[in-house]
């Protein structure tokens, strides 16, 4: 996952120099940091005086706030990746679908503002994030594909709607820190409207 053809949102196909990798590094470090206590709007002039850098430096790497982004949410896009994988063996298909649903939420809940942006990658496919959006849409999209096969989930369900209402829920959660629990109860309701007639 450390190559792109988008220039800017990962680090380049050709390695760098040792400096200009200590930049890209810091940078990443900083904005991880930056999006956890103040959101994914945490300011980029901000980011780069705190990894030692001009924005100038933080451009270059990143072309946007979604380049940025998109190389912050890398290392959590694999660990979702890699449970959709573990999940698609499960006996409980409908189950499996739901926890990796919930996975998403838990993730997009780590930083304010992520879940609505994903959001928005959904529908803007010139966005860096969609770099994000389209292997978990795939993944998601197997997992419900073996739901539905097993007869546990509808059949007109599809895993475009399950991504946008799994931001829902995290951008609702976002919204309402006084109820920790909101999230679980929100996907157990997603169960329940799931399930096939029996």
């Amino acid at each position: 996952m450390a190559t792109s053809s988008t220039a800017g949102t990962r680090a380049p196909d050709r390695p760098m120099r040792a400096d200009a990798r200590r930049n890209y590094d810091r940078l990443l470090g900083e904005a991880r940091t930056s999006f956890a206590e103040h959101g994914t709007d945490a300011s980029l002039e901000d980011i780069a005086r705190r990894a030692g850098v001009g924005i100038g430096t933080l451009y270059r790497h990143f072309p946007n706030r979604h380049a940025l982004m998109n190389a912050v949410f890398q290392e959590a896009l694999t660990a979702l990746l890699t449970r959709s994988r573990e999940l698609a063996g499960s006996e409980q298909p409908c189950t499996a679908l739901v926890e990796w649903l919930g996975a998403i939420v838990s993730h997009a809940g780590e930083y304010r503002g992520l879940a609505q942006a994903l959001m928005s990658a959904s529908v803007d496919r010139t966005s860096a994030l969609t770099e994000c959006h389209v292997p978990l849409r795939q993944a998601g999209a197997r997992l419900l594909e073996r739901a539905q096969a097993s007869g546990a989930v509808r059949a007109d369900v599809s895993i475009d709607d399950l991504l946008q209402l799994t931001n829902a829920i995290a951008l609702a959660a976002e919204q309402t820190p006084a109820d920790p629990a909101l999230a679980a109860r929100l996907l157990r309701l997603t169960l329940q409207g799931l399930r096939a007639a029996p």
